[in-house]
C-alpha cells in the first residue's frame, strides 16, 4: 500500500521568485512617477502661490490707500471751486484767506502726489477720451469737431495707472468743422 505523506504539494500555478521580483519593482517604479509627479505638482503650486501672494502685496501697497484718495476728491474740488469763484475784489478783501485755502490745495494735492495720485486735467480742445474722461453732455460749438472738449467740469485723477476718477467733461457733437 502506498503511502500518503503529509507535505504540501507544489502549486504548478505558482510563478518563480524572479518574476514576482520584476512585477514589485515595475509597481514600486510605478509608484515612485507618480509620487514625483505629484511632488512637482506641489512645488509648482507653492511657487505659483508664492508669486501670486507677492502680486497681491504689491497691489495692496500701491492700491490699497484708492478708497481714502477717492473720499479726499471732494476736498481738492471744494478748494479748487472756492478759488475759481473768487473775484478780484475778495483776493484783496480777504488775501491771507484765499492764500490758505492756496497753501492747503497745493499741500493736498502734494501729499495725494506722493502716493501715486496724479491729475487728469485736460483742456478745452483735447480730443474725448473714453478711458479717461466722462462726457456729462454733448453740444454743437461753432468751430469745433465732434469729438473735442468744449469745457471741463471736474478734474479726473489716476492711481498709478488706474483711473481713480474720470475727468467730467462736456463733448462738441458738431459734424462739421
Amino acid at each position: 500500500m502506498a503511502q500518503e505523506t503529509n507535505a504540501p504539494a507544489e502549486n504548478p500555478i505558482s510563478e518563480p521568485e524572479e518574476f514576482i521580483e520584476a512585477d514589485e519593482l515595475a509597481a514600486l517604479r510605478a509608484e515612485r512617477d507618480e509620487l514625483r509627479d505629484r511632488f512637482m505638482r506641489a512645488l509648482a503650486d507653492a511657487e505659483n502661490s508664492r508669486k501670486r501672494a507677492e502680486r497681491d502685496r504689491r497691489e495692496a501697497e500701491q492700491y490699497g490707500g484708492s478708497r481714502l484718495a477717492r473720499d479726499l476728491l471732494p476736498v481738492y474740488d471744494n478748494l479748487k471751486r472756492a478759488l475759481d469763484v473768487a473775484s478780484d475784489e475778495t483776493r484783496a478783501q480777504a488775501a491771507a484767506l484765499i492764500d490758505g485755502v492756496e497753501l492747503t490745495l497745493r499741500e493736498l494735492t502734494s501729499v495725494l502726489g506722493k502716493h501715486g495720485v496724479t491729475a487728469v486735467d485736460p483742456a478745452i480742445g483735447d480730443v474725448f477720451d473714453p478711458q479717461l474722461h466722462e462726457a456729462m453732455f454733448e453740444a454743437p460749438v461753432p468751430g469745433t469737431k465732434a469729438g473735442q472738449i468744449i469745457q471741463v467740469m471736474t478734474t479726473g485723477f489716476l492711481l498709478h495707472e488706474r483711473l481713480l476718477r474720470p475727468a467730467q467733461v462736456g463733448v462738441s457733437s458738431n459734424t462739421g468743422g
